[in-house]
């Protein structure tokens, strides 16, 4: 595998990743007891930590790619163990 390839496939990794882990400790400003500022939604988050989601993302992402790369090196899992059409009765 290229090394284009394999940041191409890291990158999308990672934004799957950023997405996964962003929901997690947030917390409104009713649950942290904090002031909201005038026309602030009521589900806005109060800490938001853009790089604690940046850490817990890049080691996920790591970890999944490094499954991937793993899986993709040995061939673990190839595209004819996950092919359903037979069951669709398609080939």
């Amino acid at each position: 595998m290229r090394w284009t390839s394999m940041l191409a496939i890291f990158t999308l990794f990672w934004v799957l990743s950023a997405f996964l882990v962003m929901p997690f400790g947030v917390r409104t400003p009713d649950e942290l007891g904090v002031t909201m500022v005038p026309g602030q939604a009521n589900s806005a988050p109060a800490n938001f930590n853009p790089r604690l989601i940046m850490r817990r993302a890049t080691v996920l992402a790591v970890v999944l790619f490094g499954l991937y790369y793993v899986n993709y090196v040995n061939h673990w899992i190839t595209w004819q163990d996950i092919d359903i059409s037979p069951l669709f009765g398609l080939k």
